[in-house]
């Protein structure tokens, strides 16, 4: 007789780069496999949803692909051709190579690598507890939230906002340059109940017409980095017809009457020449914002992530303070809670040993770094030695020509600690298996929510695979790397974070069901009792230069940002004569950045790398549906097939991404077209701003 298996449901959290940061009901079968995934529903953000993707991680936890020995390359970098070894002698070539780069070069020369591979604090922050203790070069995580965070903070003073639960009181959520249904499903369940239960209105402002705008009452489709504009004559008819609360205004901003004389020559006309919406939207959607006082502004990444997207996000965040809408439940605006837990990391990342006389580099410009550019270099020596964990540059990086060449170095050495064979591991002199959230045990936070949660580990992990928190403290004993946190365990770390920060023990956090709702209260979250600046008011003209965010000093043309809400032209790198479409690689439903594009569900959803241009732009280019196509600029080229779709603007084309660099006949990824330039005000990676040129080719 076949025993019955024994599935038990056991409490998680979802590791993977996303505001969401949904609480998770894992099936877990005879003590060493998992099931289905679902939402937990003792949860009051995830509320029992979860994204298709998660739900069958069963395909990714026990994909037959993972790595699950220390590997060392045999053959030419990038060959593919690796042989095992085993743990201690791969950590001793590691150790070796990396005192090695700093006798020659000095401690800056290693270069610790990382991101948001998993949103665990212990498992994605405890690689800086090695680089502060020794001294390695610094880095700047531009490549995501750089860009959207100014300019959000620029205006409130603080990363923090509504209590995103309350889009189920609004009676409009207008979501803002995000596509949640691909990327943040839970924003459509709170915003769907104020539907159902208020009647509420559901804007959304994009710059296509994806699955989010179908589901909206008042879709508005832009064209890309026109934000601004929209914005400002949104507030130029608030203030025109009486819409602004000329009360709160005076109580809680800083130029109330400057900012009205400022928008009196961008009204809706104006705008539309600008945005491609036609004038009668701009007023509608202006009238129902203003008219509708529990509107909820729930404001994305997407629209950020262009040249002048600090300055978007300003303006779009300026709207609910022009018509008060903080005042009220339901109201106000919503980024992201990052700024709310006041969590004290300095055991995770080993901040007491922070050196601030150390280079601090560019994570976006990692091509220029490896191949010497002396001002990305910060005039300090080459990077000769990187250990990369959670991030997949070789995929994702911007300028991917300079990253691959700068990979393809002889005299770089990299360690690369992975769960799979991605094109950054396959460039690396030594690969080491990493295990997956039910693995190990980690502590996260939500930026899209207010819980501080558990995802303890569940599972033991298959293979040799070890845990980023072990690598980490292996080689801190082989560099003489000291600091009290390599010696403890990750439940310690997590334990001691907690009691440091005022958040209660692990113990107590278990007994919660790995849950703390870490919400500010109203007056807190509505900024009611003052907005983050000194004096308390929001900025309608921000100090460009010195937002309180955390940052090293301006990286882009701040001199020449507008002093109050605008549509700002950001200078390009390059001209657009010869350039003349706008390209965003907006992400794909089946993918999180470069995760999930080996899972079998995943790929035969997605298919193949496309890009979406319009049928009256194919036409004049003899561009036929699914036809072989090849984008180019300064940077490179790639080809991929077109699809013809009538959902966005003319002179716009969209690539949902990110596909493997050899999903494309050539090996070149959409990311060789993204620029690495660094905008205003602080850096970050500008992928949805590419400027390109199109043509039909014979084949591919």
């Amino acid at each position: 007789m076949t025993a019955q298996a024994r599935i038990e449901r056991r409490s998680s959290t979802c590791p993977h780069d996303c505001p969401s940061v949904c609480a998770l009901d894992v099936e877990v079968i005879d003590g060493n496999t998992i099931g289905r995934v679902r939402g937990s529903a003792r949860h009051s953000y995830t509320a029992g949803v979860v994204c298709a993707k998660v739900a069958r991680y069963a395909e990714r936890i026990h994909h037959p692909d993972r790595l699950t020995r220390p590997l060392i390359r045999t053959g030419p970098k990038g060959s593919g051709s690796f042989a095992p070894i085993s743990w201690d002698e791969a950590l001793d070539r590691v150790a070796a190579s990396f005192l090695k780069a700093e006798a020659a070069h000095g401690a800056e020369a290693v270069w610790p690598y990382y991101y948001a591979g998993t949103m665990g604090l212990v498992m994605r922050d405890g690689i800086n507890r090695l680089r502060h203790a020794k001294g390695y070069s610094g880095q700047h995580s531009t490549i995501c939230t750089t860009l959207a965070w100014s300019g959000y903070v620029a205006g409130t003073g603080r990363l923090a906002g509504a209590d995103p639960r309350e889009m189920a009181e609004s009676d409009c959520v207008v979501i803002w340059g995000t596509n949640p249904v691909h990327t943040q499903v839970n924003v459509m369940t709170h915003a769907q109940t104020a539907r159902k239960t208020r009647d509420a209105k559901i804007v959304a402002v994009d710059i296509y017409d994806n699955p989010t705008m179908r589901q909206a009452d008042m879709p508005l489709l832009l064209r890309p980095g026109t934000d601004g504009a929209l914005a400002c004559a949104v507030m130029h008819v608030l203030f025109r017809d009486g819409l602004a609360d000329r009360d709160y205004l005076a109580r809680y901003t800083d130029c109330p009457d400057e900012l009205e004389a400022h928008l009196r020559g961008r009204d809706p006309a104006w705008a539309a020449a600008i945005t491609g919406l036609a004038v009668a939207e701009i007023e509608a959607f202006a009238r129902l914002v203003g008219t509708t006082k529990r509107t909820f502004f729930r404001l994305g990444y997407g629209f950020s992530r262009s040249r002048n997207g600090a300055v978007n996000m300003h303006a779009a965040l300026c709207i609910p303070a022009v018509t008060g809408a903080w005042r009220h439940p339901g109201g106000g605006a919503f980024h992201s809670n990052s700024g709310i837990y006041g969590l004290d990391k300095r055991l995770i990342e080993g901040l007491d040993l922070r050196r601030p006389e150390v280079r601090v580099l560019d994570q976006s410009q990692i091509g220029r770094v490896l191949t010497g550019d002396a001002e990305a270099l910060r005039g300090g020596p080459p990077v000769t030695a990187m250990l990369i964990q959670n991030t997949n540059p070789v995929s994702v990086a911007p300028e991917q020509e300079a990253v691959k060449r700068g990979f393809s170095r002889e005299d770089l050495f990299v360690c690369v600690h992975e769960q799979f064979m991605t094109e950054t591991a396959r460039m690396a002199d030594l690969v080491l298996p990493a295990t997956m959230f039910l693995e190990h045990d980690d502590l996260y936070t939500g930026g899209g929510h207010q819980h501080i949660q558990l995802g303890l580990k569940r599972i033991d992990p298959p293979g040799l695979c070890r845990s980023n928190h072990e690598v980490v403290a292996a080689l801190a004993a082989r560099l003489g790397a000291a600091h009290p946190g390599f010696a403890m365990t990750p439940r310690e770390l997590i334990d001691a974070t907690l009691r440091a920060s005022g958040r209660g023990t692990l113990a107590a956090l278990e007994a919660a069901d790995g849950v703390l709702d870490a919400q500010p209260a109203f007056a807190r979250a509505h900024f009611l009792d003052g907005f983050g600046h000194p004096d308390g008011r929001f900025r309608f003209r921000p100090d460009w230069s010195a937002v309180p965010i955390g940052h090293d000093g301006p990286r882009g043309p701040t001199d020449l940002l507008p002093s109050l809400p605008d549509h700002w032209e950001a200078p390009l790198r390059t001209g657009t004569a010869a350039f003349p479409f706008r390209l965003a690689t907006s992400p794909a439903r089946n993918f999180l950045n470069s995760s999930f594009t080996e899972t079998p569900t995943s790929l035969a959803k997605e298919r193949h790398p496309t890009v979406m241009i319009h049928p009256a732009d194919a036409a004049e280019r003899g561009i036929v549906e699914g036809a072989w196509v090849r984008l180019a600029n300064a940077l490179g080229a790639v080809q991929l097939r077109a699809t013809l779709f009538d959902g966005l603007r003319r002179g716009v084309l969209i690539a949902e991404s990110i596909w493997p660099n050899d999903a494309y006949p050539d090996g070149r990824g959409i990311n060789t077209l993204t620029g690495a330039d660094a905008p205003a005000p602080f850096g970050g990676a500008a992928f949805h701003d590419n400027h390109v040129s199109i043509e039909p080719l014979p084949a591919a």
